[in-house]
């Protein structure tokens, strides 16, 4: 046996020990849809539920419920669509969709993503108002990041991005809006593009 066939033996056994511990890649379609449902979620919010001028959005307001209701149905259809995606990618890839790694990347994703969603109800409830379109971008670039070990791919650079855009929007808390559109939304459908024209090649 040659050379050339010990290192392509060796590139494809390593290529098989990546992919036995680490969860399958994420559909690129499927950011770009949690990015679209993101801005028809922020739309929805810009032109139905803004408070007036100088007015600030409490918890005991009806706009805040219905806030909740649009922040959840956002999240809801795009982790309804990255599974209905991935999973049908896996089937064509003959890859498992639920296994230990699979538990790995939803603990280490859930953990930084449920105690930053928690933290920003604490704030909330003491009417610190001003921060939290950059807590979440800042959390949810964490959870990123933290699950990334555990997919094929680069998320974690989507984890970077939402983690500076926190950054920033703590630094400008008046336009956190525009900055959750930019991470949620824009950045969404960019690095869903990505991945889409990756997958494609």
């Amino acid at each position: 046996m040659s050379n050339e066939d010990y290192l392509k033996d060796i590139s494809e056994i390593k290529q098989l020990m990546n992919r036995s511990s680490r969860f399958i890649s994420l559909s690129g379609l499927s950011g770009i849809f949690a990015g679209i449902y993101a801005i028809v979620g922020a739309l929805i919010v810009y032109f139905f539920l803004f408070p007036e001028p100088g007015d600030y959005l409490i918890l005991d307001s009806w706009q805040f419920r219905w806030l909740l209701i649009d922040l959840g149905a956002v999240a809801l259809l795009s982790v309804l669509t990255a599974y209905l995606l991935t999973t049908s990618k896996a089937k064509r890839n003959d890859e498992k969709i639920w296994d230990a790694t699979t538990q790995r990347l939803l603990l280490h994703f859930l953990i930084p993503l449920v105690a930053g969603g928690i933290y920003i109800l604490i704030k909330l409830n003491s009417q610190h108002y001003g921060l939290t379109g950059s807590l979440m971008l800042l959390f949810y670039g964490l959870a990123l990041i933290n699950a990334s070990k555990y997919t094929i791919g680069n998320i974690k650079y989507l984890g970077y991005v939402e983690v500076v855009l926190g950054l920033i929007c703590a630094a400008f808390p008046g336009y956190g809006f525009w900055f959750w559109v930019l991470g949620f939304g824009v950045c969404h459908i960019i690095y869903g593009s990505l991945m889409y024209v990756a997958e494609k090649k």
